[in-house]
């Protein structure tokens, strides 16, 4: 094989020339990219200060900036693209096609980013709610696009895919601000019901951090006549900062003020009749 000297001018030539036409494109194109990032770093910015002018969940406000700013970026890249001779239906073409396939290899993910999307939107719960869904009860630490963090009472953090979370129950437990407290007594079926009502409803009403107006004032009911004893319900409210404190106060307080007074708190028992072959029985507990 011989080396053609013409011949590689020739190539070179044809080069130089097709790096001579498509220069002005990439130089279009090494602009365009440019400005395009000063416009969009220009946008987040004013995006930034519009956000901080308003009271919006800074979750939300994250999301919403994120969204913008890789909404622009993808824009972007399609003109710089398309300025440097590829066809734009060609691209689009293209963009959704791989868009359908990642689509359909994370269907998991796309559900958990849906679900994440109206979480922000519909706001079911913030930073900082006591709340209960996907069997976890925990304060919400943090509300991403595919997942929500709760940390427990035992100071866990729990993981909940946001497809599920959006599709199911939540109870949200401080988003009214204040609670409503049943506490259940139960009394022998000998102590005076008159007495233990009296005695309970005496402690909460002694106790600064349980709201009255407008909210209803303190009761006491019976609720059941149960297998061994006589169950009463004690109710009333207070604020989500003042709930468990005083809930567990009054429950010891009360067995405290009840014995006192000699009102049972029976444990459950039965009776046993025991018979022999005689005819003779036995009683028993």
């Amino acid at each position: 094989m011989q080396f053609d000297i013409n011949q590689v001018e020739d190539y070179a030539n044809k080069f130089g020339e097709k790096i001579i036409d498509f220069l002005p494109s990439l130089l279009g194109a090494i602009l365009t990219l440019v400005v395009g990032f000063w416009i969009i770093r220009v946008i987040n910015k004013l995006v930034k200060k519009f956000f901080d002018k308003k009271d919006y969940d800074l979750t939300l406000e994250k999301f919403i900036a994120d969204l913008i700013n890789w909404s622009l970026k993808i824009l972007l890249f399609v003109v710089v693209i398309t300025q440097l001779g590829v066809e734009s239906s060609s691209l689009i073409a293209v963009i959704g096609a791989a868009g359908l396939a990642i689509g359909l290899a994370l269907q998991g993910s796309l559900a958990n980013f849906a679900g994440g999307v109206l979480i922000l939107l519909l706001r079911p719960f913030k930073v900082g709610d006591w709340i209960s869904a996907q069997g976890v009860d925990g304060s919400v630490k943090e509300i991403s696009i595919f997942n929500t963090r709760l940390i427990t009472f035992g100071n866990q953090e729990a993981v909940i895919p946001n497809g599920k979370l959006s599709n199911d129950n939540i109870i949200n437990y401080t988003s009214q601000g204040v609670r409503h407290n049943a506490q259940t007594w139960g009394i022998s079926y000998d102590s005076d019901i008159k007495l233990a009502k009296e005695i309970l409803l005496k402690l909460v009403n002694e106790q600064e951090t349980v709201l009255h107006d407008p909210h209803p004032e303190p009761m006491i009911v019976v609720t059941e006549l149960a297998d061994s004893s006589v169950n009463l319900s004690l109710r009333f409210w207070a604020t989500n900062d003042d709930y468990w404190a005083l809930h567990w106060h009054i429950l010891e307080e009360g067995k405290h003020r009840l014995e006192e007074q000699g009102i049972v708190i029976p444990f459950p028992q039965r009776d046993v009749h025991v018979f022999n072959e005689s005819g003779a029985s036995f009683t028993g507990k």
